[in-house]
């Protein structure tokens, strides 16, 4: 979780009372965050520095990263605030802010979104916890800047209209922050490699080949997102305007990011929680509109059900106000008694579901005063396993019982290890690749479990033997028509390593597991007529010429049909299916891996026999 570090008596000032370190840690744990230091009584604090209370804050609550965040929500919290009033105003000359986006941008990072906060009043503590909230967005929401940054400008400073660009980064040229000399993009990479603070973030657009870039109408950059901005539209405290452009590839989390933004510190303007319109003119992909939209986001959540999880008996108004206390505006609906009619504000975008507006009640309510029973409504909450965790485990239990040892090596490996050393191809197809990874022995995610199994061997060939280890557990493929595009498959493994192959264990473990997965041995001539397991000769590198197998099964598949008003079950053999493969290893596999032994091995797809 963040931790936020905030001045002790500039936030019990904000707050309107003074606590001891107790009672605020106990204000902290009934809110849901948690005080992790009080430095007033920390002997190495400097006398010169201010006491600073160190926080823990939940990591969806990016409204709470900055000192206006904790000082709102807890004096919402204690009562001695309400739920702010966030508006949208027009500019006074009537003349709105506008954004043009080129189509080039879609080639590095699509989506922007904007504000203006107006006539603004910073002080220095305040514009520390600008640029804080900023750093700590950054590196929460936005992942490092590599999926939402933001650029802050003195709008005094550049002229609009905006246009937002991709261009070569010979194109780009300007000074950056803090900086008077002038360099092109290209340039600038070359300048900041060896800064600690930037140089982190240069790889997201540094081998693209164009760069995004946001000019004002005279040309002069803005920013070069999401490396820096330009040194001409600088934040001082002297600034009254403020120009903010978010740069994305997530549209949702550009808009979440502009609106912490604003709801923070659009309580220094003059006019208190306004903020003015931005225009955005992307036609090319849709995404022309007008930012940023504050309007309170609507749901519903049924009373009952945060009754029946929090074991209460509350009636629409308590629930109603108890959801005021955490920021969110409740009514009960006009059209059914169970439901509550939700409005949430733009610093509640970690509410995504009704079972967190029921936490928030529970809150409210506070943990320490629910009633220890069980929900109401509810039977038994007996845990079950998943079927797949539980032939896992099956498998393991057998394997265990047979005097196999198991092992859990790293689901990363080397490309080799999973290939070559195995002697088998990559097609490209299969295999997850770390896009950056940070040795070759984590390369890739496996595809196979032998790779861990011989790299135990090898690690233990000293050990008396022989060595009999077996592990269950998941391998990785890419799957295109899945949702992440890849998938997990649970396998089974076991390897022998002996002075001798040890072909004939490795056998009869692959029969005791088949006869405990209820899949018998199917006779040789009757592959035809009946269910269950054989191994056929393969031609398989991985394995010794002549001493490779695989594994093949055939089940009976029951079917229903209805015949003269009764259900009559019918069965038929399907189709043939290789679930694996076993055999003793090729001597060059051996090699590879450094092993002095003959080894045999047995590698199976569990999910086959769910």
């Amino acid at each position: 979780m963040p931790t936020i570090s905030v001045d002790k008596y500039a936030l019990f000032e904000a707050l309107g009372q003074k606590y001891t370190t107790e009672e605020f840690d106990e204000l902290c744990f009934e809110f849901g965050i948690e005080l992790d230091e009080d430095t007033e009584h920390d002997k190495d604090r400097p006398t010169e520095e201010a006491p600073q209370l160190k926080i823990e804050i939940p990591a969806n609550r990016y409204d709470m990263l900055c000192f206006e965040g904790i000082a709102l929500m807890l004096n919402i919290f204690a009562g001695k605030a309400t739920i702010p009033n966030y508006r949208v105003v027009a500019p006074a000359n009537g003349e709105i802010q506008q954004i043009t986006v080129s189509e080039e941008t879609t080639r590095i990072r699509p989506y922007i979104s904007a504000a203006v906060l107006r006539n603004i009043n910073f002080t220095q503590e305040r514009y520390d916890s600008f640029i804080a909230l900023q750093d700590k967005l950054h590196q929460n929401l936005c992942r490092q800047r590599t999926l939402v940054s933001m650029g802050t400008h003195d709008l005094d400073t550049v002229k609009g209209p905006f246009t937002y660009e991709a261009l070569k980064p010979e194109d780009i040229v300007f000074a950056p922050l803090n900086q008077t000399k002038v360099m092109n993009a290209r340039e600038l990479m070359t300048f900041y490699e060896n800064d600690k603070h930037l140089g982190r973030y240069l790889h997201i657009i540094r081998d693209a080949p164009v760069y995004p870039v946001v000019f004002d109408s005279e040309r002069n950059v803005c920013s070069l997102p999401p490396i820096i901005n330009g040194d001409r539209s600088k934040i001082t405290l002297n600034t009254r305007n403020v120009f903010i452009e978010v740069t994305a590839t997530d549209k949702t989390k550009a808009e979440i990011v502009t609106n912490m933004l604003i709801a923070m510190f659009s309580q220094y303007c003059d006019e208190p929680f306004t903020v003015e319109p931005v225009k955005i003119v992307s036609p090319h992909n849709e995404q022309s509109r007008q930012v940023p939209d504050v309007t309170p986001r609507k749901t519903t959540a049924e009373i009952s059900y945060i009754n029946a999880c929090c074991g209460l008996d509350l009636s629409a108004d308590d629930i109603s106000k108890m959801l005021a206390k955490m920021c969110i505006s409740a009514k009960p609906s006009a059209d059914n008694k169970d439901i509550l009619d939700i409005e949430l504000p733009i610093t509640r975008a970690d509410v995504l579901h009704q079972c967190d507006i029921m936490e928030d009640v529970a809150i409210g309510y506070g943990f320490n005063n629910l009633k220890k029973v069980f929900p109401k409504g509810s039977g038994s909450t007996i845990a079950a396993p998943l079927p797949l965790n539980k032939l896992a485990d099956i498998v393991r239990h057998e394997s265990a019982m047979c005097g196999w040892s198991e092992v859990m090596p790293l689901i990363l490996c080397s490309h080799d290890e999973n290939f070559a050393w195995l002697n088998r191809k990559d097609d490209g197809k299969t295999a997850i690749r770390l896009a950056n990874p940070k040795t070759a022995e984590y390369q890739i995610v496996r595809t196979s479990l032998l790779p861990g199994l011989l790299k135990t061997i090898r690690e233990n060939r000293k050990h008396s033997l022989p060595i009999k280890v077996f592990e269950a557990s998941d391998v990785a493929f890419k799957a295109e028509s899945e949702e992440r595009k890849a998938k997990n498959e649970r396998h089974f493994a076991a390897a022998f390593c002996g002075k001798t192959s040890g072909f004939e264990v490795v056998h009869g473990l692959l029969d005791r597991l088949m006869a405990m997965l209820s899949t018998g041995v199917t006779e040789a001539g009757a592959l035809e007529k009946k269910e269950g397991y054989w191994i056929e000769a393969a031609d398989d590198e991985t394995y010794f010429p002549g001493r490779g197998a695989s594994i093949k099964i055939r089940r009976k598949i029951v079917t229903e049909e209805v015949v003269d008003g009764k259900t009559v079950k019918k069965e038929a053999l399907g189709e043939a299916e290789t679930v694996g493969s076993f055999g003793i290893l090729h001597p060059s596999v051996l090699e590879k891996f450094e092993i002095p032994y003959p080894v045999s091995a047995v590698e199976l797809n569990l999910e086959a026999f769910l």
